[in-house]
């Protein structure tokens, strides 16, 4: 005889309406915005693509917003054919306002003090959770976010696992430009990002899309 709980009706899957893609979008990206604004305070590095916009800043001087946005740009093809264009669409729009987001944020907010350590933690929790809601959301940040969900949709492979080895590569290509202090609390920080997206993004465990 089967149990009650194995009798239970498999919930439907429920498509996001326009407006719950749209306050994803505006909410996740400005997480994110505000995690990359505490790691460049404190002069840390992010993962995934915004790793790669702090290396061309701190080697160049140029504005990470501007570089982030013109990084991301090749990648648009990859989801195009493998996600679909809903997700391209949605995720060129979260590429965007990110990199509009990190430019305009010292204006409205400044730090009188901000702790390098706890700039890691707080800002990769912070960027983490834009993540997640930018990932559930069938939307990401162009680049390695691409990468690692046609993985776990296609290999299995967990997208938290994956940006986590992309993200230690970064750092460690980061050791030419940036103090090893900084570097080892950058890994801190993306330890932070990953471990909300490798906890809460599974496979099965949110339904609606």
């Amino acid at each position: 005889m089967r149990s009650l709980r194995t009798m239970d009706p498999i919930p439907t899957p429920q498509r996001h309406s326009f407006f719950d893609d749209a306050q994803a979008l505006l909410i996740g990206t400005l997480f994110v915005a505000m995690g990359v604004v505490m790691f460049r305070h404190a002069g840390l590095l992010a993962g995934g693509m915004a790793g790669l916009a702090f290396l061309v800043h701190y080697a160049t001087g140029l504005a990470f917003g501007p570089v982030f946005f013109v990084l991301n740009l090749p990648f648009y093809w990859l989801a195009l054919r493998r996600l679909g264009r809903r997700f391209t669409v949605k995720t060129f729009v979260a590429v965007a306002l990110v990199s509009a987001f990190v430019e305009l944020l010292p204006h409205a907010l400044a730090f009188a003090s901000l702790q390098p350590a706890f700039a890691a933690v707080m800002g990769g929790l912070v960027t983490g959770t834009g993540f997640l809601m930018l990932f559930r959301h069938r939307a990401s940040l162009g680049g390695v976010g691409i990468l690692a969900l046609v993985l776990q949709e296609r290999r299995g492979v967990r997208a938290g696992t994956f940006q986590l080895t992309v993200d230690v590569a970064i750092m460690a290509a980061a050791l030419a430009l940036v103090p090893v202090s900084r570097v080892a609390l950058s890994i801190l920080g993306a330890a932070a990002l990953n471990l909300v997206l490798a906890v809460n993004f599974r496979p099965g465990r949110y339904t609606a899309i």
